[in-house]
């Protein structure tokens, strides 16, 4: 499947990201280290070194051998952030998950749950996937608000289930099934058609998390 070409609603944009947006996602990983450390992956093994071209040249491998699909986000041309579609199984499970970061310049101005909606879509309608997942700490107000505009469905707590920021920590687990969005995620959405309550968090567990 060629995804090079972009995915564009309004100002947003996401594409596949190339080997010679490296320095530009390294500065603005530099430059939002506050913004972004409390919501990163980590290792439980300790600190490790990472270079973004590296890390690019892996994201597009594992797009090449199917198994996820790098986006670089953009609003108005600029890169505004990355999101990756990760762990694509195939087969009867044909599903996969998102995550994402944006640069808190560009934060609240509906990039990313735009750019989620059109990766959502490109899901399934051109790689056929049947189930998308996106997992978030409880703590993370921005994100949830992500899920809660798509109408993404509250599916569970999952305890201590991603390290992050230097422990393992709980993630409220989101999806949606090729079924619920006919229409697609970004055309339900900007139609004022999604369900207000879908992702809704039970009070037992956010008592727990």
């Amino acid at each position: 499947m060629d995804l090079s070409a972009p995915r564009r609603h309004g100002s947003v944009a996401i594409r596949l990201v190339r080997q010679r947006d490296a320095r530009v996602l390294q500065n603005e990983l530099l430059s939002n280290r506050g913004w972004l450390r409390p919501w990163e992956a980590t290792s439980p093994d300790g600190p490790v070194s990472f270079d973004m071209r590296v890390g690019i040249r892996r994201l597009l491998q594992q797009y090449r051998d199917g198994a996820g699909v790098p986006f670089v986000m953009e609003s108005d041309g600029e890169i505004a952030g990355q999101l990756n579609v990760w762990g694509v199984a195939r087969g009867s499970l044909a599903s996969a998950t998102i995550g994402y970061w944006v640069s808190e310049r560009f934060a609240g101005r509906g990039i990313t749950p735009t750019a989620v909606a059109l990766a959502t879509d490109i899901c399934f309608s051109e790689l056929r996937l049947h189930r998308m997942e996106i997992c978030i700490r409880p703590e993370n107000r921005a994100s949830l608000r992500v899920v809660e505009k798509l109408g993404f469905r509250y599916e569970g707590l999952r305890r201590r289930f991603i390290h992050i920021d230097g422990d393992w920590r709980d993630h409220y687990a989101f999806a949606l099934v090729r079924e619920d969005v006919p229409e697609g995620v970004l055309q339900r959405w900007v139609s004022g058609r999604v369900p207000q309550d879908a992702a809704t968090v039970p009070p037992a567990d956010r008592l727990h998390a």
